[in-house]
């Protein structure tokens, strides 16, 4: 007899492309990650999603800073680790003048980080959304991935302010230390 192991399901993905499209959000900017990568593979595929690499954290919320004031709904995608270079971004455009940009962040430097660089961004990235007042919260169970999700979709473009949704190891599977 063979033991096996039950393996992480991908389905979270499924269920974030579907409430991006249930909140008519047609624009994902990405900075590439391994852990998203289900998810920007999903939206490059999705022919009524637009799909636009980012090369930093800020370029992405300045692009969708753009598309909120065009009257288009975004999402930006990005590893924890390049969240510090979006504060700027975040606090002197998207807070002030209330533009309503969603990120979802592949959240390292928590349970089980195998890279130890990882760690005080990680500390950091919670009271940093807390000082600017920009809601948040972590997925854990793919059980809570499509109801959390639209809530915070709903809360972002009906109050037009930033949220993020963090996406975590237990979620994902994390990012292998090979």
């Amino acid at each position: 007899m063979t033991l096996t192991t039950r393996s992480i399901p991908l389905n979270w993905s499924d269920q974030l492309l579907e409430s991006l499209r249930n909140n008519d959000v047609d624009l994902t900017i990405y900075v590439p990650d391994e852990v998203l990568t289900p998810l920007i593979r999903g939206a490059e595929d999705d022919p009524n999603m637009e799909a636009f690499p980012a090369s930093r954290e800020e370029e992405a919320v300045g692009i969708a800073a753009g598309a909120a004031l065009g009257g288009r709904r975004s999402v930006v995608l990005m590893q924890s680790s390049g969240y510090g270079n979006s504060v700027n971004a975040l606090a002197s455009l998207a807070v002030p003048y209330q533009l309503p940009i969603l990120m979802i962040i592949g959240e390292r430097g928590v349970l089980g980080e195998f890279n130890p660089v990882q760690v005080p961004i990680s500390r950091a990235i919670r009271p940093s959304l807390d000082a600017m007042g920009i809601p948040h919260r972590t997925l854990e169970r793919e059980d809570e991935v499509a109801a959390v999700a639209d809530r915070m979709m709903l809360q972002c473009f009906r109050t037009q302010l930033p949220a993020v949704l963090f996406i975590n190891a237990l979620l994902t599977g994390g990012k292998n230390d090979r």
